[in-house]
Formats: C-alpha cells, sequence, structure tokens
C-alpha cells in the first residue's frame, strides 16, 4: 500500500473534532408549573445529552436560580416560579462551567477530582482546568453585582445556545440578546433570577 493511500486511511479513521460545541444536542428544558413549585421534567435527558449525572446539573441549577429544590428519578422541583427560559439559561451556565472546554471549545470533556480538586478534562485537546469554586452566600457583598433597573458596560465573553451574547459580572451571568462575542456594550438589567440576569442593550 503506497504512502498517500495509507494517510488517507489514516485521515478517515481520526475523530471529527471541530472547534466548535455545536455536536451539543441539547433538548430545551420543560418546566411545569405546580403550585408554588416549578418542575423540570426532563432533566434525565439533559443529563443524557450532557453526559453529565443529572443531580449534578440539578444542584447547579439550584445555585443558578438562587432556590432549592428536589431531585427524583429524572424529575426536578424547585421552589418558586421559573420559566423554561430561566432553566435554559441555567443550563447555558451549567454547560460553559461544567463541560464546554475553554482551549478547544468542544464538549468532549469529563469531570475528574484529582487532589481533591474538581477538574474539566478534555479528551479532544488535552487541555484540562479546574471547575471554579462559587462563592457561597456568606461571602458575598451586602450590595449585588448587578441590579435590576441599572445600566452597566460589560463585555461579552460567550454565546447562549440560542444565540444571545453573554456577559459575567461578580457572580452573575448576564443574558444580552443582539450582542455578539467581542463586543463591549452598555446594558439594561431586566430581571435576576438567582445568579443570572437578563438584559437588553441600552
Amino acid at each position: 500500500m503506497d504512502y498517500e493511500a495509507t494517510l488517507d486511511r489514516a485521515m478517515e479513521d481520526l475523530p471529527d473534532f471541530e472547534g466548535s460545541d455545536e455536536r451539543l444536542d441539547v433538548p430545551d428544558a420543560e418546566a411545569q408549573k405546580d403550585g408554588a413549585f416549578t418542575r423540570l421534567t426532563n432533566l434525565a435527558s439533559l443529563g443524557d445529552a450532557l453526559n453529565r449525572d443529572p443531580e449534578h446539573i440539578h444542584s447547579s441549577i439550584q445555585q443558578e436560580l438562587g432556590t432549592a429544590g428536589q431531585y427524583d428519578d429524572g424529575r426536578a422541583r424547585y421552589n418558586g416560579d421559573f420559566s423554561a427560559s430561566d432553566f435554559d439559561a441555567a443550563i447555558d451556565a451549567y454547560i460553559a462551567e461544567y463541560v464546554t472546554c475553554s482551549e478547544c471549545g468542544l464538549p468532549d470533556t469529563r469531570l475528574v477530582t484529582e487532589d481533591r480538586t474538581q477538574m474539566l478534562r478534555c479528551e479532544a485537546c488535552g487541555a484540562f482546568r479546574p471547575v471554579a469554586k462559587r462563592q457561597s452566600s456568606s461571602q458575598r457583598s451586602d450590595r449585588p453585582d448587578v441590579e435590576e433597573g441599572e445600566t452597566y458596560e460589560v463585555k461579552i465573553t460567550g454565546t447562549g445556545r440560542k444565540g444571545d451574547g453573554v456577559a459575567e459580572k461578580g457572580k452573575y451571568t448576564i443574558f444580552v440578546p443582539g450582542a455578539e462575542e467581542g463586543d463591549e456594550v452598555e446594558i439594561y438589567i431586566k430581571n435576576i433570577s438567582g445568579t443570572l440576569a437578563f438584559a437588553r442593550l441600552a
């Protein structure tokens, strides 16, 4: 077998790695109102799509939404009134922190614990990084980093699954429709849910 034929065969056998997270096929959150609670009925499907433990996703959603909840058999229930968009935003934040490689942008990662530190290891490019530790409520200052009805200058550092620009300010992840990664924009905070904020261009 000549060299070119061998090379072609080897190239065909290589996995198809592209520097994006488009291969993530994550279903939209399915929210169901239940009195003073809101159910997330397809958490098991979300866990399968992200290759993560649904209970781990559930714990992150509780932190993002600033609420308490219960997980049982692939479904979760949270105290309070939340929309599917609230859950989608919390899942986007989870993907950015616990799934997507910060080097190559691929979702081919796994969570491992090394020296008691949770790490995100990429099986595509070999990169690894510690998962950021979230501040507890006792460590936060009395004045929030972001307040409803206020305007702020932010830099868009990412893109949500639905195409919204994503910025970070203190403990908050801010979703800004119409903004693109790399933009520096002035935004108006419309509403806040836990550590998620929803804004518009000012």
